[in-house]
């Protein structure tokens, strides 16, 4: 089993025609990825890779390949376009990667995201993978090992990290997913619980937060009154000073609830298993799953 992406989701890739849409799509098709059609604006009718068909919309291209799941490699001003795009055509599973897109642009997209009940993954992140069945975005799949824990993380550079942690204690992965960073995302951490717990394959998760918000704490205390499976987690950003950005757009403390350590007294309030080095995540996970 898996969340959100499986060997069975086709794929639209946005911008597929760029220089990073074509470099990462290769990737993805490489790894096993069923992606069946290209959008980009103006180039419908190109065949590209021998066998993917381009459209200049994300309407023929579904009406075309009856896809569920579409990946955005397009520059930030239109991204939150091409997010919109897919939605208003229904696409269950969407991947943002682009990064920098104005937060009003975001308010937008997320509202028509949530009315039609669909899964946003990002902006600006790496994506999601399903272990030796489907990736979307730009994760390296051979650092990844099928296995039984999910992995949750609004650092791609820690995504990368928790799923080498668990490698090297011989655990393996159901899906691993970076969220982002952004203020306003798609696919939260609480949301993203939720799908793990109701995955009968994952028994455990990693969960990887960083200073400013407060979703680390929502997530925790949904886990303590729902969660079954064991959570270890881990809060980047412990020695960063207050009122200071810190990498993601929305890594900045401002109340007194979002430094990390406030955060990771709560997760363990909250029955998490909370690690202080990320190097300690496959160790801990190893103990208690």
């Amino acid at each position: 089993m898996s969340i959100l992406i499986n060997k069975n989701s086709k794929i639209i890739v946005q911008g597929i025609t760029g220089s990073e849409g074509s470099f990462h799509t290769e990737q993805m098709i490489d790894y096993g990825t069923n992606i069946v059609a290209g959008v980009t604006p103006g180039k419908g009718g190109q065949i590209v890779f021998d066998n993917i068909p381009v459209f200049d919309t994300v309407k023929e291209a579904k009406n075309a390949t009856d896809a569920n799941a579409s990946i955005i490699f397009v520059p930030p001003r239109f991204a939150a376009n091409a997010i919109i795009e897919s939605a208003n055509e229904k696409i269950n599973t969407i991947v943002c990667i682009s990064e920098g897109i104005p937060v009003r642009d975001m308010i937008k997209a997320k509202e028509i995201i949530d009315k039609n009940k669909l899964n946003l993954v990002g902006p600006n992140c790496p994506g999601i993978i399903t272990v030796d069945e489907c990736k979307l975005g730009i994760m390296p799949g051979f650092i990844a090992k099928k296995g039984s824990v999910g992995v949750i993380s609004k650092s791609g550079t820690l995504t990368y990290e928790a799923i080498d942690q668990l490698v090297k204690n011989n655990l393996g992965q159901t899906t691993a997913l970076g969220i982002g960073g952004d203020p306003i995302i798609g696919t939260d951490m609480k949301k993203a619980l939720k799908l793990f717990e109701d995955d009968k394959e994952t028994k455990g998760i990693v969960l990887i937060g960083e200073i400013g918000g407060t979703m680390e704490i929502e997530a925790a205390l949904w886990a303590k009154d729902n969660s079954t499976k064991p959570i270890v987690g881990f809060i980047a950003g412990q020695t960063a000073p207050p009122g200071r950005r810190m990498g993601h757009a929305g890594a900045i403390i401002s109340g007194g609830d979002e430094t990390a350590l406030a955060k990771m007294k709560i997760m363990s309030e909250c029955g998490i298993h909370v690690c202080e080095s990320p190097s300690d995540i496959g160790i801990k996970m190893k103990e208690i799953i």
